[in-house]
């Protein structure tokens, strides 16, 4: 039983240690920002972020004024857990971390105030694949979003 326990923590540290290190070297790279173009920044070929200026999601569509759309957008990233990182007229970037290992996850939003939309990109900082972490974000971060007019 001894040894069975022994061969269960080596294993566990084997695996889990990893992640750790990957999750604490997440920290600290800075978020993209728009490009040249205005833009929101592509994503890369990994299969762990979302844009929809890429139209894998939509964007979020508001009516009313742009300035409140920004609050309610504000809010629903507070309600979600973020952080607002960098908050500007029409660019806007939070922070998400993960319950268990601690990665970070960056969002970044630009506000089209004459379509009433704002376009948004949720990547990982670390790894290649988020399991479909960045799309449920979004989501979710839509209904709140919806629910706050």
């Amino acid at each position: 039983m001894k040894k069975f326990l022994k061969s269960l923590l080596l294993v566990s540290m084997v695996l889990v240690l990893p992640l750790f290190v990957l999750s604490w070297s997440s920290r600290g790279i800075p978020v993209t920002g728009l490009v040249s173009d205005g833009r929101l920044a592509a994503c890369p070929e990994s299969p762990n972020c979302v844009s929809s200026e890429e139209g894998e999601v939509e964007p979020l569509s508001f009516s009313g004024p742009p300035d409140l759309a920004w609050m309610r957008l504000k809010r629903s990233i507070q309600a979600e857990g973020g952080t607002v990182e960098i908050d500007k007229v029409t660019y806007l970037a939070a922070s998400f971390e993960s319950a268990f290992f601690r990665f970070v996850d960056d969002m970044e939003f630009r506000l089209v105030s004459d379509e009433q939309l704002i376009h948004l990109r949720s990547a990982s900082r670390v790894g290649y694949s988020d399991m479909g972490a960045n799309r449920k974000r979004v989501e979710k971060l839509r209904e709140l979003f919806e629910f706050s007019k």
